[in-house]
């Protein structure tokens, strides 16, 4: 991925004319509501890992009041395994917790870490780059981690799941921000033509 503006897919150019600026606004836009969404969802996942014994609970309790126990008793006999594993752990030894306390944090500095492509996409567009690999990183991790921690296979997917709905996004406003970058290099070759006319 070059950092040269190059022409989107069916761009073509041509003599200096009325300035592009007036189309950037909404792929601005649109690339902030795309951020967000990510960065969200990235807070989300990383609050929610702080009460994990208090969840986990839930989760069984939820589990068992909707009856799919009995429709998914694979699913069934992995939350209450998890649920027990947490409140032992933490139980017994809550100094385990302070490692899910710094899987959190890591969301959120991951999260606050798209400040910078919120504030200027396209000298940022390494952010987006790097959280793209990031979640192709899920699925090796998830594949090669899930079997020697005895993950279920379905789990797996669950977990893999992650990185490939997240990349989705990404990737939308990867292609958002090329374009935003193009349209700037046309509009200040506008700008050059317009103050240093040919002779």
């Amino acid at each position: 991925m070059s950092d040269i503006a190059t022409a989107p897919a069916g761009s073509t150019v041509s003599e200096p004319g009325p300035a592009p600026s007036a189309g950037l606004a909404p792929v601005r836009r649109s690339i902030k509501r795309w951020l967000w969404l990510f960065v969200v969802c990235l807070v989300l996942s990383g609050a929610t890992a702080f009460p994990l014994q208090t969840e986990t609970e839930l989760l069984a309790r939820i589990v068992d009041a909707t009856g799919l126990d009995s429709a998914l008793p694979a699913v069934d006999r992995w939350v209450h395994h998890v649920r027990t594993g947490v409140a032992a752990g933490y139980g017994s030894y809550p100094f385990l917790a302070y490692g899910t306390d710094w899987l959190a944090f890591a969301h959120l500095v991951i999260a606050a870490a798209f400040w910078g492509p919120l504030r200027d996409p396209v000298r940022n567009i390494w952010v987006v780059r790097w959280a793209m690999i990031a979640c192709g990183g899920v699925i090796p991790l998830a594949l090669i981690c899930g079997p020697l921690r005895g993950i279920p296979v379905f789990w797996q997917f669950v977990d893999m799941s992650f990185g490939v709905v997240g990349v989705v996004p990404l990737l939308i406003v990867h292609r958002k921000i090329r374009r935003l970058e193009w349209e700037q290099a046309l509009a200040a070759h506008h700008d050059f033509a317009r103050v240093m006319p040919c002779p």
